[in-house]
């Protein structure tokens, strides 16, 4: 198949600031395949190594490895390319650009591709990043301009103080989650999220690490405060042990738009509730999680709404009164 790839270099505002570390620039790798008709599909790899600890020379090797896949249905090409991808996220890069180009050939978004009768738009939160000083002013920013859900980054000795300030100035009628990104261990989640309990959090995500944790602090909590599991979703049989309330998803993880589906079957069969988040991707993998949530009508507010942290990157899909309308445009809608 002809495959031609290329680095895309984007600039935060500012740093997002978070338990594993701060993020200033976000590097990913567009994936361009053409069809012997001429048609066009555009995908993106997008490891961030902070996170997932996967560097995109890696996730670029094994792309390119897939270069002399025979180009066939998407099916068929996607499992081809297994035997050179097993890393989900250069995996993503191909089964996203697999989707848009189905999608363009049939004239249709990738969200009919996959629901007769999809939502309309997705729901959405603000994010309400590290630092004491203007989390309170983000948050009523926030809400001013339509959010209905926020989350707000713990894990540092300010979080306490900050989740009472942000709550104080958004009042009770705005959902607030929390995401430690897994920086506590088991007795801390504990302790910390009794606390937080006082404010009335919708989730915490990732408290701690692992499976045997994530169960042990939503055992103690008995209800008291729903978990969502995050990182851990990468650990062999995590979606389906049942150690969280709800699992947040991502694109680029879950190897794709083919992947993130399987998972979200994955986390419902166990009694969880599947949300979709972005780990600051681009304008594609934005646009392949809006389909994926709009053809499942998930209902839990996802973290779509990053493409405006970016100063150099157009946001194609704006926020309207806290949602995303799903692109309508053939394929991913991108472009």
């Amino acid at each position: 198949m002809k495959l031609e790839l290329a680095r895309r270099s984007l600039h935060l505002r500012e740093p997002l600031i978070t338990a594993y570390g701060s993020v200033s620039d976000r590097e990913l790798l567009e994936v361009r395949l053409t069809g012997q008709d001429g048609h066009v599909g555009i995908g993106e790899a997008a490891p961030l190594e902070p996170y997932d600890g996967v560097s995109l020379d890696a996730v670029q090797a094994q792309v390119e490895a897939c270069a002399d896949v025979p180009l066939g249905d998407r099916a068929a090409t996607l499992e081809a390319c297994r035997a050179h991808c097993s890393l989900p996220q250069a995996l993503a890069g191909i089964d996203l650009a697999l989707w848009d180009l189905d999608g363009r050939r049939a004239g249709r978004p990738v969200t009919t591709l996959l629901s007769d009768e999809p939502a309309p738009e997705v729901t959405v939160n603000a994010l309400i990043g590290v630092g004491l000083s203007d989390g309170a002013e983000q948050a009523r920013a926030a809400v001013a301009a339509g959010f209905r859900t926020l989350k707000v980054k713990v894990g540092d000795p300010d979080d306490l103080e900050r989740v009472a300030l942000v709550r104080a100035a958004v009042g009770p009628n705005v959902a607030l989650r929390v995401d430690a990104n897994g920086a506590w261990s088991v007795p801390e989640s504990v302790e910390r999220l009794r606390r937080l309990a006082e404010h009335e959090i919708e989730l915490c995500e990732e408290p701690v690490h692992g499976v045997a944790e994530l169960r042990a602090v939503r055992q103690a909590l008995d209800g008291g405060v729903r978990i969502a599991m995050d990182e851990t979703a990468d650990e062999p049989g995590a979606l389906e042990s049942g150690a969280a309330d709800a699992v947040c998803l991502k694109i680029a993880r879950c190897g794709g738009i083919s992947g993130t589906l399987d998972a979200a079957r994955a986390a419902r069969a166990a009694g969880a509730d599947g949300y979709l988040a972005s780990t600051l991707d681009g304008p594609a993998g934005i646009a392949a999680a809006l389909h994926v949530v709009a053809a499942l009508h998930i209902e839990r507010a996802c973290g779509l709404a990053t493409l405006a942290l970016f100063a150099d990157c157009a946001d194609p899909f704006p926020v309207r009164d806290g949602a995303i309308p799903v692109p309508e445009g053939p394929g991913l809608g991108v472009g």
